[in-house]
């Protein structure tokens, strides 16, 4: 929300079909209706114009956000792009789906929309994934076919990939492998797992052994450096960090933002107002307030106690943790909500700290030796011409 440009994260629905082991979300039957999507945006434009900011992402997600039919969709695109039209603002689309449902019919909406780039999920080995009813090998089987499907129609796919202790079993080989050798899959994510929601056994092993989880992590980028990053294979969030470390523009995941409070929020199908979808999906106490019960959007997140939490949290974990860290301006502390899943508090520094750490070590250095190999090349290239113009002189 700094700058000229503005994130929400927007639940159709909070409705799933399907029954994931350590999901976060309490699931309810809501969905939003194309009357309270317009008098939300409304608002929200009002926001921007208040901010004098001119672009708008909005990231629909769910529950399972294809559970609305495609033609909600278009309908909704349509509706958007009017209300923004008459303001004068840009509006940009991205869709996040598990693909269960995906269909051709779906392919007008998808490119028009959403680009004809959709981001979905599956990890590898694929424990805790589940179509309701079923287990995670029915729920692979339509994944795989589904996102062939959508390929086949020329639809970019990213993906999402959470490591679970498998994953840990198998190592950074096979893991890349999988979803670059096997399944052709260029473009992925590694989030790190947290054990959002109503504690469970599915969840007691969460957070991972984080020495375990680096070892996995260093060993995977190293993969990718050697074997797909010169082939255009990108891998999250290797390929922002080196990026970063090459002085080039990064975007990294919102892990590491200065503040997610300055760059994004969540608004559900019930109109609650959050920091993010774990946030609005699992912890009401931290609920800015809603959307549809405010006369303005701007006095409900300034008049918010829970909001002005997530504004003091940086500075308070640089007077307490992070203030020696050579990668402060880099993190930032991390994410909020896996510290709060782990320790009850939002004031301590991310469980994956050392993680983090080792990783930004490890990818800076590589961005090093990449800037001393291209001197050296040019270096090389530079002396052959020298001696090419002598002889012919």
């Amino acid at each position: 929300m700094t700058g000229d440009h503005f994130s929400i994260i927007l639940l159709s629905t909070l409705k799933c079909n399907a029954d994931c082991d350590y999901c976060f979300e309490n699931k309810t039957s809501d969905r939003l209706t194309i009357e309270r999507l317009e008098m939300m945006m409304e608002k929200v434009l009002d926001y921007m114009e208040e901010q004098q900011t001119t672009a708008l992402t909005i990231h629909w997600q769910g529950g399972e956000a294809m559970l609305l039919p495609s033609s909600w969709y278009q309908q909704a695109y349509e509706r958007i792009g009017k209300l923004a039209d008459a303001r004068s603002k840009r509006v940009f689309h991205g869709l996040q789906t598990n693909m269960l449902l995906y269909h051709e019919r779906w392919n007008p909406v998808i490119a028009g929309m959403f680009e004809n780039s959709v981001s979905t999920s599956v990890d590898f080995p694929n424990l805790h994934r589940k179509v309701l009813g079923r287990g995670p090998d029915d729920y692979n089987d339509i994944w795989y076919r589904k996102v062939r499907q959508a390929r086949d129609a020329g639809i970019d796919v990213k993906v999402i990939s959470v490591p679970n202790q498998g994953t840990l079993d198998i190592g950074a080989e096979r893991f890349y492998s999988h979803f670059v050798d096997k399944l052709d899959i260029t473009d992925f994510q590694i989030n790190t797992p947290f054990p959002g929601g109503d504690a469970n056994a599915d969840t007691s092993g969460i957070p991972l052994d984080v020495d375990r989880l680096t070892r996995f992590y260093l060993e995977l980028a190293d993969l990718w450096l050697e074997r797909g990053y010169d082939r255009g294979v990108k891998i999250g969030p290797f390929d922002e960090l080196l990026k970063s470390f090459s002085h080039e523009e990064a975007c990294l995941p919102c892990i590491w933002a200065d503040n997610c409070a300055n760059h994004i929020l969540a608004i559900d199908a019930r109109g609650y107002v959050a920091q993010c979808d774990c946030w609005v999906t699992s912890y009401p106490e931290y609920f800015f307030g809603n959307i549809f019960e405010c006369d303005s959007f701007s006095e409900l997140l300034q008049n918010s106690k829970a909001r002005r939490d997530f504004q003091a949290r940086p500075i308070t974990l640089m007077q307490r943790d992070c203030i020696e860290c050579d990668y402060l301006s880099l993190c930032h502390g991390g994410c909020p909500v896996r510290t709060y899943t782990v320790g009850g508090s939002m004031f301590e520094k991310d469980p994956y700290c050392h993680l983090y750490k080792s990783l930004f070590k490890h990818m800076e250095e590589a961005a090093a030796q990449r800037a001393r190999e291209t001197v050296t090349q040019r270096g090389a290239a530079a002396c052959v011409c020298i001696q090419q113009q002598a002889r012919l002189s």
